[in-house]
């Protein structure tokens, strides 16, 4: 397995790029270190959607396991003191992977706009219950203390950095191999044709099971670490449908070509969303929604296309 892994060009080249941003983060300004983190945490949700959009479907509501992250960690602070990193990775994990489990019962039999829908009315229940309940903070959220590592706290964002690199690492890795395994290649047949995929034997809506648990666990994931990075959870800026069409906007943007492209989407998007906010503080709307027009109309299937065009190694892309 480990073999595999490494004889992988994709793992390779994430392992090296990964480790080359870990190194240049030490010289980064704070506000390019701080757009990085975000990027990169943005990204795992964007990995999970990539996922289902793979399968043919588009979740308009996973601001629900996003927001529940970013909730799990804020809350477990306020009800137990802990603010160690691995104790609030595992307790957002757990939260948004349990979630989706039994809402994957539901949503497995759905599929298009019906899926999209009912994904995001699922995720504007949690926004009302988290506005008027005082006890989950209403609509002024809670503030999160810095994230401690082992009961160190570092006086700086740079080890937070490191972890996010770590997390994302790891996730790509195992979801690269996902889709190279036996059920991971049903993602793009299911896409194309469900009933030829259930006379072969397998379940479809088992499949598509599978693929929402681990989507609804990233976006858990990511949420939490935005959590951590930006100290602050509240109903507008974790759980609403606007952070969902965000996500949704980011996979487009990306395209499915690959398991890096989120990421590099997810980047790209942090610093387009800064400087249009700095250029026209009351059009950025326009500029980020004129840039994803553009990059639909010239690259189809999203910034990832470019890259396949001028990255081309022995004859084979990432």
């Amino acid at each position: 397995m480990m073999r595999s892994i490494l004889l992988d060009n994709t793992v390779r080249c994430v392992i090296v790029a990964f480790m080359a941003l870990a190194c240049i983060g030490l010289v980064l300004p704070n506000w390019i270190l701080n757009n990085t983190m975000f990027g990169l945490a943005r990204g795992l949700a964007v990995l999970g959607l990539l996922l289902l959009w793979r399968t043919g479907l588009i979740s308009l509501g996973h601001s629900l396991y996003f927001g529940l992250g970013a909730y799990a960690v804020a809350l477990l602070e306020k009800h137990t003191g802990s603010t160690d990193i691995i104790l609030r990775l595992v307790i957002a994990l757990t939260v948004a992977g349990v979630i989706g489990f039994f809402l994957g019962f539901v949503l497995r039999h759905y599929r298009g706009i019906f899926f999209a829908m009912l994904s995001l009315a699922f995720s504007m229940v949690l926004y009302g219950v988290l506005v008027k309940t005082e006890a989950l903070g209403s609509t002024d959220g809670f503030s999160v203390s810095q994230t401690t590592f082992l009961g160190w706290q570092p006086a700086s964002k740079y080890p937070l950095f490191l972890s996010i690199i770590a997390i994302c690492i790891v996730a790509i890795i195992g979801v690269q191999f996902y889709l190279r395994s036996a059920i991971g290649y049903l993602t793009t047949s299911v896409r194309d044709n469900e009933i030829r995929v259930e006379y072969l034997g397998y379940s479809v809506a088992r499949a598509v099971h599978i693929k929402y648990i681990i989507s609804a666990a990233l976006a858990g994931v990511s949420g939490a670490l935005i959590a951590m990075s930006l100290g602050q959870v509240d109903p507008d800026s974790m759980v609403n449908w606007t952070v969902s069409g965000e996500l949704v906007f980011i996979t487009i943007m990306s395209g499915p070509g690959s398991v890096v492209a989120p990421f590099i989407g997810s980047i790209t998007f942090e610093f387009l969303r800064t400087f249009a906010f700095e250029w026209a503080p009351h059009a950025w709307q326009l500029i980020v929604g004129g840039t994803l027009l553009g990059i639909i109309f010239a690259l189809p299937e999203g910034l990832w296309s470019l890259i396949q065009r001028l990255w081309t190694k022995k004859g084979k892309v990432l």
